[in-house]
């Protein structure tokens, strides 16, 4: 069972993000039994506004002793059950900036609210039943979408297209359960069991498990997406690379080797994954101090890269410099990209390693071969588009090895029932699989593993 959730003081957050002359609004959002209590301290609605459930209240934040505007705001109340929280929710809808959201916040503190922890809004909106488990931390891959497909995915986990099958698989379990224990219990009052319909749902819930577990790479790649870093010896084209792919100016291209002394970064969403392109250094020995931290930055860069670019010129061929490099980042999913080929009358000869997934054929100045590198680069990670794909459930590490654990428990129950055991030895492994769809759903989650999921929301959320 999840944890139990007790009657939880007052909490307080800025709840829209901050920037010095950027927002236009900031929102202070309030959450508990005094959030109303303290909103009517520090609120002064003219007129004769009602303090209704859902409505928007136009006047100013004071300060409740010196009776000072701190701030010309609009309130909205929204009164449990119907809130995000389940509990008395108030929102200040400040102007935007440092300063305002910053003093109503100080204000709301003062008259007895608490700073919310991370996560702490959508925590109680799951301890208080509003949402699940995997409700929840669709909302936190909403907040850190990079993508549109990121975005349709947790939405679509929001709107329960994960936790209705979990739900369902967790209630069909239960009723095989109760029926295998029923027998256990009064054998001779109730007709013999129907092993073979038994056997029928345990092969379709172990079937549709396996469809959605299908989704976890895809689901991994949408939140985490994909570190790319392009190397090469310099002036090979690893910028003009870059640049053609970004469709931008994002790194400085000239004829002279070395012009890269750091690396540099681009963000991209190639078919609805979220990828970082970091063009590198030329790598290459060199006695200048800077190239030097430049080119180790590279080796660096390499090693915590899912995908190696290593990029050659097509004029010049497969060089030795070129085998130096390709042996020091030969053990990482590489993938050979031959570029400047409008200058090459024939494609030089390269020798295909193992770890080669793919070789592509670029002209980075003219565009060409972009598309052709962006299909290599998913097919090397064993991803499709997730946009073609129209990915409506996309689940996570956790969820993941919990769904496997739960599969893995009815497909012994197969074995159990094969093997012609007692029905005691039934009942157990199907016991394991409930407890891990109950894992997923929260229904039987720690306290431990909730602080795990809820501290990587932002503050306010």
């Amino acid at each position: 069972m999840a944890p139990e959730y007790a009657a939880a003081e007052t909490i307080a957050a800025i709840a829209t993000a901050i920037v010095p002359q950027q927002g236009s609004i900031g929102i202070v959002r309030m959450s508990g039994s005094e959030a109303i209590a303290i909103a009517e301290r520090l609120f002064d609605a003219p007129g004769r506004q009602p303090w209704d459930s859902h409505r928007v209240l136009y006047g100013y934040v004071r300060h409740p002793q010196t009776r000072q505007v701190v701030d010309e705001a609009l309130l909205l109340l929204m009164k449990a059950p119907r809130s995000y929280t389940r509990e008395d929710v108030v929102e200040f809808h400040c102007h935007g900036g440092i300063m305002p959201v910053q003093q109503v916040l100080q204000l709301c503190l003062e008259a007895g609210a608490r700073l919310a922890e991370p996560g702490e809004f959508t925590l109680r909106a799951f301890l208080n039943g509003r949402l699940d488990l995997t409700q929840a931390q669709s909302v936190a891959d909403l907040v850190g979408a990079q993508s549109a497909a990121a975005a349709q995915a947790a939405l679509a986990g929001i709107r329960g297209k994960l936790s209705q099958p979990i739900r369902q698989w967790r209630a069909d379990s239960l009723d095989l359960l109760a029926e295998i224990e029923a027998r256990i219990d009064f054998e001779e009052d109730l007709p013999p069991l129907d092993e073979a319909e038994i056997v029928r749902q345990i092969d379709r819930l172990v079937g549709e498990m396996s469809e959605i577990l299908g989704t976890a790479q895809q689901g991994e790649l949408l939140r985490m997406g994909l570190k790319v870093a392009i190397v090469g010896r310099p002036n090979v084209g690893k910028s003009s690379l870059l640049n053609a792919w970004s469709r931008s100016d994002r790194a400085i291209v000239t004829d002279l080797p070395g012009t890269t002394r750091d690396v540099v970064e681009s963000q991209l969403v190639v078919r609805g994954i979220p990828v970082q392109i970091l063009d590198t250094a030329g790598i290459r020995e060199t006695e200048d101090r800077v190239e030097q931290i430049g080119v180790e930055r590279s080796r660096l860069a390499a090693e915590s890269a899912d995908v190696v670019l290593l990029t050659v010129d097509a004029a010049l061929g497969w060089t030795p410099g070129d085998r130096e490099i390709y042996d020091r980042v030969k053990h990482r999913p590489l993938i050979l990209v031959i570029n400047k080929i409008d200058r090459a009358d024939t494609l030089p000869e390269i020798p295909v390693g193992e770890s080669i997934r793919a070789t592509v054929k670029t002209c980075a100045v003219r565009n060409e071969g972009i598309e052709d590198l962006e299909t290599a680069l998913l097919q090397a990670v064993g991803a499709g588009s997730v946009e073609a794909a129209n990915l409506e459930i996309a689940i996570d590490r956790r969820q993941a090895a919990a769904l496997t654990r739960a599969k893995t428990c009815l497909e012994q129950v197969q074995k159990t029932i094969a093997d012609h055991l007692p029905l005691d030895f039934w009942t157990i492994d199907l016991r394991g699989a409930i407890q891990a769809l109950g894992e997923i759903s929260g229904e039987e989650v720690t306290e431990s593993v909730l602080d795990r999921i809820f501290s990587r929301f932002c503050i306010g959320k």
